[in-house]
């Protein structure tokens, strides 16, 4: 009895075939959008009916297998998404991504547009003292910090404003939940000790610098000198 191939076995394909495979797979991989069936029929030097074909294989064999994985056919391209029987670790991800740390400038900057806004980068830039357009683009891509209207003087710079995506990672409700700036700022006594502390630092280092400038007398110039007779004395008769 003749032995019955599994229809869900994958048939055997040449080294040709399993090289355009791969090939369609890393581009499609690599690509951040769609990638048309004519410029991966292009790419691999076959017809467009053939790429479409080979990518329905790819489809069925991810399906098949299980995989987290699917290749689909949106706006007219190719491209891979996740399962959606896998949204719920998907999206799990991507909120404990967000939570990634900040960096130091970035928190600054962030704290700016939260207690000044609306604010444009050249003055963000201005209180930081130092360009700030990297660091924003940093917020804006996180969600906490997006554009909010245009200044009406000279030039119409934009203006940046916190999202409720900040809001709610900083577990506030409202900015007015903002702590007041004052809880940040030393109390007066401090700040008095630490200006006493910086001016007695100044004294020092200026006494330092006008002992360092005044020239050494030498010593045996001094004792000539001590030696030497008065020009006013009257000499001896």
């Amino acid at each position: 009895m003749d032995e019955v191939m599994d229809e869900h076995e994958p048939a055997t394909i040449s080294d040709a075939q399993l090289e355009t495979r791969r090939a369609i797979e890393a581009v499609v991989m690599a690509a951040t959008e769609p990638v048309e069936p004519r410029l991966l029929a292009e790419l691999v030097e076959l017809p467009v009916k053939r790429v479409e074909e080979i990518c329905a294989e790819l489809a069925e064999e991810y399906e098949r297998e299980g995989r987290g994985f699917v290749l689909t056919r949106v706006a007219g391209g190719y491209r891979y998404q996740t399962h959606a029987d896998l949204v719920a670790y998907v999206e799990r991800f991507v909120l404990d991504g967000r939570h990634a740390r900040l960096s130091p400038a970035a928190l600054e900057t962030l704290a700016i547009v939260a207690y000044k806004q609306p604010i444009s980068r050249a003055q963000v830039s201005a209180i930081r003292g130092v360009d700030a357009d990297g660091v924003l683009h940093t917020l804006l891509a996180r969600g906490y910090v997006a554009e909010i209207g245009t200044d009406p003087g000279p030039g119409r710079a934009t203006l940046y404003g916190t999202t409720p995506e900040f809001l709610e990672r900083v577990g506030l409700d409202s900015l007015r939940d903002l702590p007041p700036l004052a809880d940040f700022v030393p109390a007066p006594d401090v700040v008095g000790a630490l200006e006493r502390g910086l001016r007695v630092e100044r004294d020092a280092s200026a006494a330092l610098a006008t002992d360092a400038d005044t020239e050494p007398v030498d010593a045996t110039e001094a004792l000539e000198a001590t030696d030497a007779p008065d020009a006013e004395t009257t000499p001896d008769v």
